[in-house]
């Protein structure tokens, strides 16, 4: 049973002009996901700036997150870490403020082999109980969950499901093979969303679904409701915003998105800043082009 069936929003976290995490606004752009229709909210991932982010700030994001959605929607929380120890506890303190699931990236830099990889998921998911998606984003960390590793990590019990960011479609066909109904195939490129879902898919972890909740969640449903064509369209229609948002390393644009569309002022931590000029143009001109502004 997937943890949640449609789009999951990777949250952006919003910031002060002297960087501290605006709690406020955390709670508006929460209120608002759930308004709009967003499947499923991920707290502290990488459009969340989580690496920015101390522990304290992290947990406080996570939980203003889960108060807010009040179980109306799963919360799902990055814990992820290249610290088996650090990992560890993040997933037990996310687990106590009531995370429905946890979002555990490859550990990065480390460059893990294949049995200490395993070794890392076990050691995490043996302290806590709440299901695990994985996440494989081999452009960030430099490490890829190649299908056979899916197929192995897929028997520790609370492992449900994977964010598969690899962009290797012929890899994500492979891991739909290997792994069964129980375990949930989330896109984790805004452009692959239908392919996915065409292989057995449950859904997105989704970057645009920031800027266009309603869209990104209706084109899962549409999908998994035998409406092809509709969903189709929308993939389709969201390809040139999608080009633009990811024109700039994430979530540089998709939070300057926000800005203009919800008029939350996009400050962001080194080593991230703003978006170049162009790129805001662009944006501009894309968001007024899909109807968004």
């Amino acid at each position: 049973m997937a943890i949640f069936e449609g789009s999951g929003v990777a949250l952006v976290t919003p910031m002060n002009e002297d960087g501290t995490v605006n709690f406020d606004q955390l709670k508006e752009l929460t209120e608002w996901h759930v308004s709009e229709g967003t499947d499923a909210i991920i707290a502290c991932g990488t459009t969340g700036e989580a690496s920015t982010l101390i522990d304290e700030e992290h947990l406080a994001v996570i939980e203003t997150v889960i108060k807010q959605v009040n179980g109306r929607i799963p919360v799902i929380a990055g814990t992820g870490s290249n610290d088996t120890k650090h990992g560890i506890y993040l997933a037990v303190e996310a687990e106590k403020l009531g995370a429905d699931a946890l979002l555990i990236v490859t550990p990065y830099y480390n460059k893990a082999t294949k049995k200490s990889l395993i070794a890392h998921y076990e050691a995490i998911c043996s302290q806590v109980k709440t299901p695990v998606i994985l996440y494989s984003v081999a452009s960030r960390t430099n490490l890829n969950l190649t299908p056979s590793l899916v197929k192995a990590l897929k028997e520790i019990p609370n492992v449900q499901g994977i964010k598969e960011a690899s962009s290797d479609i012929s890899q994500i066909v492979e891991i739909a093979r290997l792994v069964d109904d129980n375990f949930a195939l989330y896109s984790g490129n805004d452009d692959q969303v239908v392919p996915v879902l065409s292989v057995g898919g449950s859904g997105v972890i989704s970057t645009i679904a920031n800027i266009t909740p309603k869209d990104t969640s209706a084109m899962v449903h549409h999908y998994l409701n035998g409406e092809l064509e509709q969903a189709k369209k929308i993939q389709l229609k969201q390809m040139p915003l999608i080009d633009v948002i990811f024109s700039e390393v994430n979530p540089v644009p998709v939070k300057k998105g926000v800005e203009l569309l919800k008029g939350i002022e996009a400050h962001y931590r080194l080593p991230l800043g703003p978006p170049e000029d162009e790129t805001v143009e662009r944006l501009r001109k894309e968001m007024h082009a899909y109807g968004l502004i």
